[in-house]
């Protein structure tokens, strides 16, 4: 298990992918020993599907397959459960939502998670990336990463949220380090930083369901579509590997939609 464990960091992993996998393959281990077989391949996925949802069950499968490649098992790999998407987004943060939480939190004076609610939404950036944004990274306008199979991304901040932050970092006298850290110069935790949108939701009477990191990701790619329609440009723009991935943004929300039947349909 070390060796595949090196064998993820050599090929670029991160760690919250690496600790995945190996736990998809102990999970296997667990199940059904070492004896390798078809056989037994295929009934651990039967078993998988009954006890978690299809995007669990394809991120475990991946990992197995990943696994069976590196120890060169000479047989089956598994095929991923096919995933039916809905043809609508849900749970989505609205654009008035988003408006009155971003300005209710600059009218309290609580830059910090103002901040972080504009960064989200301004930039498209995933809370793994939200966490690794500097200063450096602030003075910049963009911030460089290394992606799946050492795959550069560039995710840029907006001129008018730099600017800010650039006034906000100056006026708190932050010279270096992230930006966005909990207590001494570590970056705050994913859940911290998710509890604490929660926290920000409740207080202004915002639904907690659609306050969440990711829900900012989705609308920045519903805004960035409705003002530019180039989805190859938003696909690089949001580190997307495949189009189909980003088509999705496309569609209405359920509650779009909704709305839309009931302006059209009066008969």
């Amino acid at each position: 298990m070390e060796d595949f464990k090196a064998h993820l960091f050599e090929r670029g992993f991160s760690r919250h992918t690496v600790d995945s996998y190996l736990y998809a393959v102990r999970q296997l281990e667990d199940k059904v020993g070492n004896e390798l077989s078809n056989e037994v391949l295929l009934a651990h996925k039967d078993w998988l599907a009954s006890m978690f949802a299809a995007k669990t069950v394809n991120l475990r499968i991946t990992a197995i397959n990943c696994y069976l490649d590196f120890i060169r098992y000479d047989g089956i790999r598994l095929k991923s459960l096919r995933v039916q998407q809905k043809p609508y987004l849900d749970n989505v943060i609205s654009q008035s939502d988003y408006e009155t939480l971003r300005d209710s939190l600059k009218r309290d004076g609580n830059l910090f998670w103002y901040f972080v609610v504009r960064f989200l939404a301004g930039t498209g950036a995933r809370i793994s990336e939200l966490r690794q944004f500097t200063v450096d990274s602030v003075d910049a306008g963009h911030l460089d990463l290394v992606s799946k199979g050492q795959k550069l991304r560039r995710i840029y901040i907006p001129m008018s949220l730099q600017r800010d932050a650039v006034e906000w970092l100056n006026h708190t006298g932050r010279t270096g380090g992230y930006v966005f850290t909990s207590k001494g110069e570590t970056p705050m935790t994913a859940r911290g930083i998710s509890l604490g949108l929660k926290r920000c939701a409740a207080r202004y009477g915002i639904d907690q369901d659609v306050v969440y990191p990711h829900s900012f990701r989705h609308r920045f790619a519903k805004n960035f579509i409705e003002r530019n329609p180039d989805i190859a440009f938003l696909a690089d723009l949001m580190g997307h590997e495949s189009l189909e991935t980003t088509r999705i943004y496309l569609r209405r929300t359920a509650s779009e939609q909704r709305a839309a039947v009931d302006d059209t349909i009066d008969w």
